[in-house]
C-alpha cells in the first residue's frame, strides 16, 4: 500500500503543477435531419486570428463534448466530421466572470455526396482509455485474426491467459464475461471452450472494465470483459467472408449486413475446429503417511489426443421507429465441444518409510475417454426512448439464455500385477442452465454538468442436471445407484441502482453510484444450504483531464463473485481414479474491494502511454484446492491414493500491482506496442501458511507497413511462473507472425502462427490430516503451428450520415 500512496501523491502533485487554467467550453452535436447525437466529431479550438488549433475534443456517444483548461481570452470553435458540412462558432469568450461557456446544441448539416469508389486510410488507436473502461480494438490486430478470442485476450492490457485458457484480469480469475454487453449461459459451462469457439475475425473490440459502475451487475470480483462482435451501420448490402487454415486451428466466418432507411439487419455465422493435438503427460507423486510409517510412490506416464470445435450464428435487427424511438432484437446460437482420449501407464509402489523395503508394486494400464458439448440460445429485445431534453433517455431490455450441456467420461484400468480384476466407471452428466434478465434504465440530466441515472433489474437463473454412472464388474458395466443422482439449483437476483455524473470544481469529472442487490438461492443437493443475502455495492471514478494530451483517474468498486454452473456442479469426473475433480454446491459468494489509479499520456506523433496501479482485497476467496485421500468413498465405491480437486472459499486474497502500456510510431512505417504487468498476490487459508506469489507478464507487438497494400506484424508474449496456495503455476512463452496483402479489391491475409512446443510443469506440496504429499507433473505439446487466412469484403457504398463503426473518425465502407 505504501507504494500506491507514493504514486498517488506523485500524480496529485503533478496535477497541481499542470492545472493553471480552469476555463471550460462544452456543447452537444446532433444531426440536423434526424436530431440524433453524432459521435466522434472533432471539435477544434483556435485562438482568434490563428490558423492552427491549440486544444480540442471529440464528441462522445451522446454527442457531448468538453474542452478543459482554457485561459482567459477570445476563441473560435470549428466542428468537423466526414459526411457533414463543417460548422464554425466565433467570438467565444472566457473571462473571470464566465469560466464555463455552454454552446448548447450544434446541428450539423449533411454533405450530400455519393461516392462510387473511395480509398480512405485512417489509423485507429489499438488501445483507447476511457473514463470507466479500456478498449482494445481487435479488428486492427493482424496476428490474432486466424485464431480465437483467447488469442486476442493475450494482447489486452491488464489481462493474462495461461496455456490452459484460464483468464485473469489484474491477477483475478473471477471475471464477468459479456457478449455485446449481454450475459450468456455459454460461459458458465466451460469458459476456456466458450472463448476458444469465438473466431478472432468476428471480434470488433474488447472492453475491459476493472472498476464497473453502479449500472453494471455487481458480479465478478475481477471486473468485466465485454466482447463486442462486428456489425455495420452502412446503408445498402455489404459483408465480409473470412477463412483461415492451419496445422492446429481452422476458422471461418461470414457477416452479412443490410440497411435501408431506418431499418437494418445483421446476420453472421462463424466456426472453428482445433485439429487433433497429441499431448504427453507425466505425473510423479510421493505421499508420506507418518501414522502408518509408509511411503506411496505413484508414477503415471501417457499420452492423449485432444480435439475441440465450435460454431456460432446469429441475427439482429435495428429499427428507428421515429427519431426518438429505437427498437432492437437479436437471437443467437452457440455450440462447442471437445473430445479427449488416451492411454496411461501407472506404477504404484508402497514401501516402508523407515527401512525402504517394498511392500507392494502395482502396475496397470488405464484407458480413458471423455467428451463435453454445450448448446446455447441467446435472445434479446430492447427499446430506447429519447426526449426533447438533451441526454434524457429510457432503456428497456429483455434478454434470455438457454443452454444444454452434456459431459461423458469413461475409464478402465487393467492391472498387470497383483492379480486384481479390472476396474472402471462410465458416467454421463446432462444438464441445463437458464437465465432471464429484465432491466429498465433511465437517465435524467439535471443541468449541463450534472445528470442522474437510475434503474432496476431482475436476474432469474436455474440450473439442473443428472448424473448417471455405470461401474465395471465381472459381468460388464452395470448401473450404480449410489452414484446416480440429480441436482437442481435456482438463484434470483433483484437489483436497484442510482448513480450521478457531474463536474466538481470545474476540475474533476465524477461518476459515482450505489447498487443494491438481493440474492435468493435454493438447492436440493444434500447439505447445500445457502442463505439469502443483500449487498450494497458503492462505486466511483474521479478523473481529471490535465490537457488535451493527458489525463488521470482514480476509481473504487465493491464486487462479489457468485459461483456459476461449473463451480457448483457436484458431478465427479473420475476419468483418472487417482485425480478426481468435482464442483461444490455449498460455495459462498466471494467479496472484493477494487482500487485503481491510472494516468494516460498521448503525443502529437501518435505515441500513447498508460500506467495504472491497482490494489484488490477479497474475502471468502474462491479457489481450486486439492486434498489428498488415502481412501475416498464415492457412492459406495472406494478409490485409493486420490487427489480430489474442488473449489472452496479458502480465505482472503490481496493483490497489488502495476500495469504499463505504450505505443510508439518509430517511423511512419514502423510501430511498436508494449504491454506489461507486475503483481504480487498474497493468499491466506486458515490452517495453512500464508502464500505470496509474484508474477509478471510481458508482451511486445511490432508492425511494419511496407506500402499501402502490404503489412507485417509480429507478437511475442511471456508469462512468468507464480506460486499458488498449493504449488507453482508454470511460466510460458508464445509468439505469432502475420503478413497481410491487399489486392484486386479483395483483402487476403496470410498469417503464419508459430508457437514453440510448450512444457507445463506443475509442482504441488501440501499437508492434509498429518499426511504429506509432493506431486510434480509435466505436460508437453510437441509441434509448432502455421496458418493462412483469407478475407473478402463485398457491398455497395452509399456514403451517408452513419455512425463511424471503427471509432476512428472515418467512414470507410467495404470496397465495391
Amino acid at each position: 500500500m505504501k507504494r500506491l500512496y507514493f504514486l498517488f501523491s506523485l500524480i496529485i502533485s503533478f496535477i497541481t503543477v499542470n492545472a493553471q487554467t480552469n476555463g471550460r467550453i462544452n456543447g452537444k452535436i446532433i444531426d440536423a435531419d434526424t436530431k440524433q447525437p453524432v459521435e466522434y466529431v472533432t471539435v477544434s479550438l483556435f485562438k482568434t486570428g490563428e490558423a492552427s488549433p491549440f486544444n480540442g475534443s471529440v464528441s462522445d456517444s451522446k454527442g457531448n463534448f468538453t474542452i478543459n483548461n482554457i485561459a482567459n481570452g477570445e476563441y473560435s470553435i470549428r466542428v468537423d466530421f466526414m459526411g457533414y458540412m463543417p460548422a464554425t462558432i466565433d467570438h467565444v469568450i472566457i473571462n473571470s466572470s464566465s469560466h464555463t461557456v455552454s454552446l448548447n446544441t450544434i446541428s450539423l448539416a449533411t454533405a450530400q455526396t455519393q461516392l462510387k469508389s473511395v480509398n480512405i486510410i485512417g489509423k485507429t488507436p489499438m488501445v483507447e482509455n476511457k473514463i470507466d473502461k479500456l478498449v482494445y480494438n481487435a479488428a486492427n490486430d493482424l496476428t490474432s485474426q486466424g485464431g480465437a478470442a483467447l488469442d486476442v485476450l493475450k494482447k489486452v492490457p491488464q489481462v493474462t491467459v495461461d496455456i490452459d485458457g484460464n483468464v485473469e484480469l489484474q491477477g483475478n480469475a473471477n471475471i464477468r464475461f459479456l457478449i455485446n454487453g449481454k450475459p450468456s449461459s455459454i460461459f458458465g459451462a466451460s469458459l476456456a471452450d466458450a472463448l476458444q469457439s469465438i473466431p478472432a475475425s468476428q471480434i470488433k473490440s474488447i472492453e475491459v472494465v476493472t472498476s464497473p459502475g453502479a449500472k453494471y451487475d455487481a458480479n465478478g470480483t475481477g471486473g468485466i470483459i465485454n466482447i463486442i462482435l462486428k456489425d455495420s451501420k452502412i446503408q445498402g448490402v455489404n459483408g465480409t467472408i473470412n477463412l483461415s487454415a492451419g496445422t492446429r486451428l481452422n476458422t471461418a466466418s461470414v457477416n452479412l449486413n443490410a440497411r435501408k432507411g431506418s431499418i437494418g439487419a445483421n446476420a453472421f455465422f462463424s466456426g472453428n475446429e482445433q485439429l487433433n493435438t497429441n499431448t504427453i503427460n507425466t505425473n510423479d507423486r510421493y505421499t508420506i503417511d507418518n501414522s502408518l510409517n509408509t511411503l506411496t510412490h505413484l508414477y503415471q506416464k501417457g499420452n492423449s489426443d485432444f480435439k475441440r470445435s465450435g460454431y456460432q450464428s446469429g441475427l439482429s435487427i435495428n429499427w428507428n421507429i421515429t427519431k426518438k424511438d429505437e427498437f432492437t432484437g437479436s437471437v443467437g446460437f452457440n455450440h462447442f465441444g471437445n473430445h479427449n482420449n488416451g492411454l496411461t501407464d501407472q506404477d504404484q509402489t508402497l514401501s516402508s518409510l523407515s527401512s525402504g523395503a517394498v511392500i507392494s508394486d502395482l502396475m496397470s494400464l488405464r484407458n480413458s475417454n471423455s467428451r463435453f458439448n454445450a448448446n446455447a440460445i441467446d435472445y434479446g429485445l430492447g427499446y430506447k426512448k429519447t426526449f426533447k431534453k438533451d441526454g434524457q433517455e429510457l432503456d428497456i431490455l429483455y434478454t434470455g439464455s438457454r443452454s444444454k450441456n452434456n459431459s461423458y467420461s469413461f475409464q478402465q484400468q487393467d492391472y498387470q500385477t497383483g492379480n486384481y480384476p479390472s476396474s472402471g466407471a462410465m458416467s454421463t452428466n446432462p444438464g441445463k442452465d437458464r437465465e432471464t434478465d429484465i432491466s429498465v434504465d433511465y437517465v435524467q440530466p439535471v443541468s449541463k454538468n450534472f445528470s442522474l441515472e437510475t434503474g432496476v433489474k431482475g436476474v432469474f437463473e436455474s440450473i439442473s442436471n443428472n448424473v448417471i454412472t455405470d461401474t465395471l464388474s465381472a459381468g460388464g458395466f452395470i448401473p450404480n445407484a449410489n452414484q446416480t443422482y440429480g441436482f437442481n439449483y435456482q438463484r434470483n437476483v433483484y437489483a436497484y441502482y442510482l448513480s450521478a455524473q457531474f463536474s466538481l470544481f470545474n476540475f474533476f469529472d465524477v461518476k459515482a453510484g450505489l447498487r443494491d442487490e438481493y440474492t435468493k438461492t435454493n438447492s436440493d443437493f444434500p447439505g447445500a444450504q445457502i442463505p439469502a443475502f443483500n449487498i450494497v455495492a458503492p462505486s466511483g471514478v474521479l478523473s481529471h483531464k490535465i490537457d488535451q494530451t493527458q489525463s488521470v483517474k482514480i476509481s473504487y468498486s465493491y464486487r462479489i463473485e457468485r459461483p456459476d454452473y461449473g463451480d457448483l456442479n457436484p458431478f465427479y469426473n473420475i476419468s483418472d481414479p487417482h485425480n478426481i475433480s468435482t464442483g461444490n454446491p455449498s460455495l459462498r459468494p466471494e467479496k472484493g474491494h477494487n482500487y485503481e489509479l491510472g494516468y494516460n499520456k498521448s503525443y502529437n506523433s501518435g505515441a500513447n502511454f498508460y500506467v495504472a496501479v491497482f490494489y484488490r482485497y477479497n474475502t471468502d476467496d474462491i479457489q481450486s484446492y486439492t486434498t489428498q485421500f488415502d481412501t475416498l468413498n464415492i457412492g459406495g465405491t472406494k478409490y485409493t491414493n486420490v487427489f480430489l480437486n474442488q473449489r472452496y472459499n479458502v480465505g482472503t486474497e490481496t493483490t497489488e500491482g502495476l500495469s504499463l502500456f505504450g505505443s510508439v510510431p518509430v517511423t511512419n512505417k514502423f510501430n511498436l506496442r508494449a504491454n506489461t504487468m507486475f503483481a504480487d498476490r498474497i493468499t491466506t487459508n486458515p490452517g495453512n501458511p500464508k502464500v505470496s506469489g509474484f508474477t509478471y507478464r510481458l508482451n511486445l507487438n511490432t508492425t511494419y507497413e511496407f506500402d499501402q497494400n502490404l503489412v507485417a506484424e509480429a507478437f511475442g508474449n511471456y508469462n512468468s511462473s507464480q506460486r499458488t496456495i498449493q504449488g507453482t503455476r508454470p511460466a510460458f512463452f508464445s509468439y505469432n507472425i502475420a503478413i497481410r496483402k491487399l489486392f484486386f479489391n479483395k483483402k487476403a491475409s496470410i498469417g503464419f502462427t508459430t508457437a514453440d512446443p510448450f512444457n507445463k510443469y506443475v509442482n504441488q506440496k501440501a499437508m492434509t490430516s498429518g499426511t504429506n504429499f509432493t506431486q510434480s507433473s509435466l505436460r508437453q505439446v510437441p509441434f509448432r503451428t502455421f496458418g493462412i487466412c483469407l478475407s473478402y469484403k463485398f457491398g455497395k457504398l452509399e456514403f451517408k450520415k452513419e455512425k463511424d463503426d471503427n471509432n476512428d473518425g472515418l467512414q470507410a465502407p467495404p470496397e465495391n
